[in-house]
């Protein structure tokens, strides 16, 4: 062991640290040795912090550091923290006469010779050959005459790539290189990082390869993992049979097989899900002790008259939300609950029984929606349920500003709203499309001297396991009952010989007086992705199969908020018979004539987002249609969405997705900071229940995190992390 209170370079520090052994110290003054630059150029800075930034980093300069901020490598710690996405094994060292056709390989030898050809295109062949005990291999790398330059005859190299046998002699076509030195020579596995083992493949972007990525994590590994101490509580550890941070993050870099490999995953998946679960503990520990909120009493016979002027009965599923969410509002804490329920399932119902209730209080109340689409149906729908009870319903967006008791909105209430009274409850709906900095914004500045309840929706179907995972913080409320008249949507997956039948269908459908809508994922065409329908090329299509007197509408994004209004007023109002659009269409848009629904590539969507899409049709009692198409050959990709014509149920949706495609495709959008999950694979069902079950142990056991001051040093950095703006 090796004490040192300070180790200094020219303006490079290093803290007081124990190291483990001389082949720390060794690494970190090599790369202090080899760095070296005057004390004039180098920034005063202590590389064993975490958090030092890429471009102060000897070694790195201006160019890589721009390359490395395109995917969001920041600090050491984001570098470090760059994971494999998979992995080339060439762990199989050969002799040169024991080499098959197309196997993936390394050969060590000696370079007999090596030489630039010109080719009659002006191009540049650079021709090797490489000679071990055995035999000879004939080398050949394409466009790269520097390598001359690095490669000399008579050099030891090691070469890894996929063997090419034809001719006298086989062949390698541009395989990886390394020179060796005499020690790598004899200890090749030890030693070597772009050969003779698993080979890290990662995440690239155009000027930096793995290879570059590889060395610079090698050489900075070590300076890393000197600085930061395993936060992991050892019980925890032995519990879970995990290895240590260090060897993780060794073996998931460079592992010798695939067995460190699954090590390294499970570790630092279950490091991710366990501080998600803390953080998530710890805000709603916050929330309950530094806030005070509007005590909201339920007036019982106000709430009896509101739902006998409802049009419609409301589901126990429904009655519950309302009965959880005035009981949480009557207390002094502020309330963090979130609803999940189907599309149609009467989630706005709910919110609207908690403003009515705030009203009655004297407090007003925010309705916060991701599109103006969404935010003007909440305002039409409030306005007409609260009606009977001298509730003035506002809209606030930037096409129109108009202040209520109860004023809908979208982002443009986080800019340029000020509540005239106290706000007692904000309702955040399609929660995930808020960032954790917008929430927060919605509700603070009407924090006056009371925190508003915060009552967040979603339509985004999430098995129950992961809406824990990932709304920890949240009081939880399901609407599992859809109202009556309600029906199942006939769903069809269909092939595209039968497209000219399902037009005709649609056509007869038209003429019941029905309306359709046709939606793409795309705006305009793709070049990267020809064969992916979008709305605008539609459009042109479908005005030339469909009858004259069949009016289209064409809805999309980049429409001005004045041109949306007036083609889904027209659609509403049947003046258009189909609509063509994008997923704009996904929430907001209540239409009770349309009866079909044609999603085109249908492969590209998430059964979540498909179910949501399909809730636009059987709004009424007239039987509904939904058709997907699909390009797709791929047998899973059939399977799955076959699902949709037996599975009516969102959840139950989301379980098929998370299992079929794995978690990424449920949360596309930036939420409460889960998105940084780099490793962590929420399918992953026993580590989530494993990492939910530590984090609640820990917590029931020292709420403060005061005996674990590394866990609390890690969950406050994360805090700070998601305290950013999304």
């Amino acid at each position: 062991m090796i004490e040192s209170d300070k180790i200094r370079s020219g303006n490079v520090i290093f803290q007081k640290k124990i190291f483990k052994s001389y082949l720390d110290c060794y690494t970190i003054f090599s790369f202090l040795k080899f760095h070296h630059r005057p004390v004039c150029t180098l920034p005063k800075l202590n590389l064993m912090d975490p958090k030092v930034l890429l471009q102060n980093l000897p070694g790195i300069g201006s160019y890589y550091t721009n390359r490395l901020k395109k995917l969001n490598l920041i600090t050491l710690e984001d570098l470090i923290y760059h994971f494999p996405f998979r992995y080339d094994d060439f762990s199989q060292i050969q002799k040169i006469d024991n080499l098959t056709q197309g196997e993936n390989i390394t050969v060590q030898g000696v370079i007999w010779q090596i030489k630039n050809v010109r080719t009659r295109t002006g191009k540049f062949l650079t021709n090797a050959q490489v000679s071990d005990e055995s035999g000879i291999i004939d080398v050949i790398w394409f466009n790269q005459p520097y390598l001359t330059k690095n490669i000399k005859a008579g050099s030891q190299i090691s070469l890894s790539g996929k063997v090419d046998i034809q001719g006298p002699r086989p062949k390698l076509i541009s395989p990886t290189y390394e020179i060796l030195t005499s020690n790598k020579a004899q200890n090749l596995d030890a030693e070597t990082i772009h050969t003779g083992r698993l080979i890290s493949i990662y995440p690239e972007t155009e000027g930096l390869t793995s290879k570059w990525l590889r060395t610079k994590i090698k050489t900075l590994l070590a300076i890393y993992l000197a600085g930061v101490a395993d936060y992991l509580p050892q019980v925890i550890e032995t519990n879970q049979k995990l290895i240590s941070l260090n060897s993780a993050l060794q073996k998931i870099h460079f592992p010798k097989n695939i067995q460190d490999v699954e090590l390294a995953r499970k570790r630092l998946a279950f490091d991710e899900l366990f501080l998600t679960q803390l953080l998530s503990h710890l805000r709603r520990d916050e929330w309950h002790k530094k806030r005070s909120a509007p005590i909201i009493k339920t007036d019982t016979n106000l709430l009896l008259k509101f739902q006998k002027k409802l049009p419609f009965k409301l589901t126990g599923a429904q009655n519950n939300a309302i009965s959880q969410l005035l009981d949480d509002m009557s207390g002094k804490t502020p309330t963090n609950r979130l609803l999940e329920g189907d599309v149609g399932s009467g989630k706005t119902v709910v919110a609207a029984a908690g403003c009515l209730m705030a009203f009655a209080n004297g407090y007003d109340s925010l309705i916060a929606a991701p599109t103006e689409i969404l935010a003007f149906q909440h305002y039409k729908s409030l306005s007409e349920i609260l009606k009977p009870f001298g509730t003035k319903v506002g809209i606030w967006t930037a096409s129109k500003k108009e202040a209520g008791d109860i004023t809908c909105g979208t982002h443009a209430l986080l800019s340029s709203f000020t509540a005239k009274k106290q706000v007692g409850l904000v309702v955040v709906d399609e929660q995930h499309r808020f960032g954790v900095a917008q929430r927060t914004q919605l509700f603070m500045p009407h924090a006056k001297k009371l925190t508003p309840h915060l009552f967040t929706m979603t339509a985004t179907p999430i098995p129950r396991t992961l809406a824990l995972t990932l709304y920890g913080d949240l009081d939880l409320s399901i609407l599992d009952e859809m109202p009556e008249g309600r029906q199942k949507i006939s769903t069809f997956v269909v092939p595209n010989n039968k497209r000219r039948d399902c037009y005709k269908f649609i056509e007869n459908e038209i003429a019941k007086k029905h309306q359709a809508f046709i939606v793409t994922p795309f705006v305009e065409p793709s070049e990267s992705m020809i064969t992916v329908k979008s709305a605008t090329t539609e459009f042109e299509k479908i005005k030339n199969i469909f009858p004259k007197n069949i009016k289209l509408g064409l809805l999309h994004g980049r429409l001005s908020s004045k041109d949306k209004e007036n083609v889904i007023n027209n659609f509403k109002k049947a003046k258009t018979d189909i609509l063509v659009a994008t997923p704009v269409v996904e929430v907001g848009i209540d239409v009770a004539g349309a009866t079909i629904i044609v999603i085109e590539s249908a492969q590209r969507f998430g059964l979540a987002q498909l179910h949501q899409l399909r809730g636009r049709v059987g709004r009424s009692i007239q039987k509904s249609y939904c058709f997907l198409f699909t390009d797709s050959k791929d047998e899973r990709s059939q399977k799955r969405l076959k699902s949709m014509e037996k599975v009516h149920v969102g959840i139950e949706l989301a379980e098929i997705d998370l299992k079929m495609r794995g978690s990424g495709q449920l949360f596309g959008l930036k939420q409460s900071g889960f998105e940084s999950f780099k490793i962590a694979d929420l399918s992953n069902l026993s580590l989530v229940s494993a990492a939910q079950k530590e984090a609640r142990e820990l917590i029931r056991e020292d709420k403060e995190l005061k005996s674990h001051p590394k866990v609390l040093q890690k969950i406050n950095s994360l805090r700070d992390q998601l305290s950013q703006p999304n």
